[in-house]
């Protein structure tokens, strides 16, 4: 049976923290929009991190959203970056159907001459390395992952190298981050972060309209070959490149509204939106397991006073147990 859809006017914006499906039957296009808000700038403000690190994970996570919503069984997907340049590590896990957590690893110095410098291009703090994304889904099924070269000049860029060599469909990635400074009720200060982005896909019932020029396959090879962009395709990947970054962090445009704004010439058809929140797995039990497979200098290594702390990397909260409670797990 069909998701049920609405034109725009006759149901409730899904405002942020929703993904909202959409399909444009004229284009033989489908694809996914999202504004983050409150759950984007929980996750960042957690750990304050740099703003140019902040808007490295708000995309990242934009990204995460708007595939891990798009599973259709329960299990995890992962958007991992590892580079040898000033921001080395950025890590979404989205578990299904809802939950959300990120954090980045950056090395301080770095980033500080990489700014003085100028430097803070995408490409230039995460230096060389690879994007994976991974699907798991569970201890009965061994993980995918896919793999692609960090060596675009931006994260939508190489998300889109990734779409063209793993899955061979058309598609179109684009992401934005903003930081907002505004005041509250109360008249006062406030910053706050948002982001955006949209996944638009070539399915047409013909598999061989989907057909586009070749990549490299390697090994010397020659040229690749030229093949003619569909005509509707072309029209759809025209018309998402026009997006202005802005329009997709802006609170008062609305994700429903960018979309009727690129499609409502083809006839955009939205679906139920899916909400997503910062929610980190990790718990006092998980910890403790982890803790059973320590030996025992590697506890007394750990422990300061009698206790052992133990910090999420994800949501900061801390797990304090005493030794001999982990000695007696780990036995």
């Amino acid at each position: 049976m069909a998701e049920p859809s609405a034109a725009l006017g006759e149901f409730d914006f899904a405002g942020d923290d929703h993904v909202v499906p959409f399909q444009v039957e004229g284009l033989d296009v489908r694809g996914r929009a999202v504004q983050l808000g409150p759950m984007l700038d929980a996750i960042l403000e957690r750990h304050n991190y740099p703003a140019p690190v902040a808007r490295l994970l708000a995309e990242v996570i934009a990204l995460t959203v708007l595939l891990g919503t798009s599973l259709k069984f329960d299990g995890k997907f992962t958007v991992q970056t590892k580079g040898d340049g000033p921001v080395d590590l950025l890590v979404c896990d989205f578990t299904t159907p809802e939950n959300v957590r990120a954090y980045a690893r950056f090395n301080q110095g770095l980033l500080d001459e990489a700014v003085a410098a100028g430097q803070i291009e995408p490409e230039q703090l995460l230096g060389k390395g690879m994007l994976a994304f991974t699907i798991d889904q569970g201890k009965f099924s061994q993980p995918y992952q896919g793999i692609v070269a960090l060596d675009g000049a931006t994260l939508e860029e190489i998300a889109g190298t990734y779409f063209r060599q793993s899955e061979q469909i058309p598609t179109r990635v684009r992401l934005a981050a903003a930081e907002l400074l505004d005041r509250d009720e109360d008249g006062k200060p406030r910053h706050r972060w948002r982001a955006g982005g949209l996944v638009a896909q070539f399915l047409p019932e013909a598999p061989e309209r989907m057909r586009q020029q070749d990549l490299h396959g390697g090994d010397g090879d020659s040229a690749p070959t030229l093949h003619k962009e569909d005509d509707s395709w072309s029209e759809a990947r025209s018309l998402v490149e026009t997006i202005d970054a802005d329009e997709l962090t802006d609170p008062l445009v609305g994700t429903e509204r960018l979309l009727y704004r690129l499609f409502h010439e083809r006839g955009v058809r939205v679906y139920g939106a899916s909400a997503v929140f910062d929610r980190c797995s990790c718990s006092r039990e998980k910890i403790k397991g982890v803790l059973k497979g320590f030996s025992a200098e590697e506890i007394d290594a750990s422990q300061e006073d009698g206790k052992i702390s133990v910090t999420c990397e994800f949501c900061s909260t801390t797990y304090r147990y005493e030794v001999e409670e982990v000695a007696q797990a780990a036995e």
